[in-house]
């Protein structure tokens, strides 16, 4: 079973619509149960951090999804989510990644929407899809990079970086949780390949 966690936050349907094109389902559920009892996990999100996190709390969700031991994919701000901290309301998130998610600089457009290619890509997410495919991206703050810049390695848990305005990262993963900053499902065959590289974990 794949339990699509269900915290108030958005795109549910787009992610139910993309699981539909690869031939599964997934139940959409807050049920901490019937989500600890899932073979994989995806929590997606479309909002701001700081209502997400009320909504989280509000369910015991934020203290069971650390402890998840089942693979876990976080979409967009479920992602952000399972950072330290996000800029935005000043929120403390989940920490499983050592990961700050700031503001992009306002010098530019933001929020960041549309297509942009990823690079440094790694890990079982990305078996099979080209260097530098393009994902759709709609976001106004990112995974920070901390001390990387565009010339060096990323972070060994960073599986994927991007670059709008500056470098940041587009995948995260540790043991089994993984985070991908843009939409896999709205982002055409290499997103459904991603999909189902996640689901053949």
């Amino acid at each position: 079973m794949i339990a699509l966690i269900d915290y108030g936050a958005g795109n549910i349907r787009s992610v139910q619509n993309a699981l539909t094109r690869i031939g599964t389902t997934a139940e959409l559920t807050r049920d901490p149960e019937r989500i600890r009892q899932a073979d994989k996990v995806i929590f997606p999100g479309v909002g701001a951090a700081g209502h997400a996190m009320q909504q989280l709390a509000g369910t015991g969700l934020d203290a069971l999804i650390p402890t998840l031991r089942q693979p876990v994919l976080g979409i967009c701000l479920g992602m952000q989510l399972m950072c330290r901290h996000s800029a935005e309301d000043d929120t403390q998130a989940l920490g499983i990644f050592p990961v700050e998610v700031c503001h992009f600089p306002r010098t530019g457009k933001v929020p960041h929407m549309g297509w942009n290619s990823c690079l440094h890509m790694s890990g079982p997410l990305f078996e099979g899809i080209s260097e530098g495919s393009d994902f759709y991206f709609v976001h106004s703050y990112f995974a920070a990079l901390n001390d990387s810049t565009p010339t060096s390695p990323p972070a060994d848990f960073v599986s994927a970086t991007c670059e709008y305005l500056l470098p940041f990262a587009a995948a995260l993963q540790s043991r089994n949780f993984h985070g991908v900053q843009f939409h896999p499902e709205k982002s055409g065959p290499a997103g459904e390949r991603l999909l189902r590289n996640f689901l053949n974990l």
